[in-house]
C-alpha cells in the first residue's frame, strides 16, 4: 500500500524551480490572478511566517503589513499560478512557524537579517 501511495505522490509532484526558502526569509512572490478574459501578475511581497507540508501538498503563508493592518496570503508550493518567488532577505529564526509576529508591530516585528560574507581575496 505504500508503494502505491509513493507511486501516486510521485506522479503528482511538479518540479518547480523556485529558491530554497524558510521561515523568517522576505519573499516576493509573483502571482498570476486572472479577470475574467484578462490575465495580470501582481507582486505579494512579506516575510514567510510558515511552511507547511512536503511535495505536491506543500504550502507556505506570506504576512505583510498593508495601511497598518496585517495581511497572509497561503501559496501552494507547486500552483501553476506562481509566476517567481524572489528571495530578497535571509532571515534569521529561531523558530519554524513565526504565528508571534502577528501580535507584534513596528520594531518589535523585525526580524534579523542573516550577513552575507562576500569577500574575494
Amino acid at each position: 500500500m505504500s508503494l502505491l501511495l509513493d507511486y501516486v505522490k510521485k506522479q503528482l509532484l511538479t518540479e518547480t524551480k523556485h529558491p530554497k526558502f524558510k521561515a523568517g526569509d522576505t519573499v516576493t512572490v509573483s502571482y498570476k490572478i486572472k479577470e475574467g478574459d484578462k490575465e495580470r501578475i501582481q507582486q505579494f511581497n512579506g516575510v514567510v511566517i510558515q511552511r507547511k507540508n512536503e511535495n505536491a501538498t506543500a504550502t507556505f503563508t506570506v504576512r505583510k503589513m498593508s495601511n497598518g493592518v496585517g495581511v497572509e496570503r497561503i501559496f501552494p508550493v507547486a500552483s501553476p499560478f506562481i509566476e517567481s518567488i524572489v528571495l530578497n532577505k535571509v532571515g534569521v529564526v529561531r523558530r519554524a512557524k513565526l504565528f508571534y509576529i502577528r501580535e507584534r508591530t513596528g520594531k518589535s516585528a523585525r526580524i534579523r537579517e542573516k550577513i552575507q560574507n562576500n569577500k574575494k581575496a
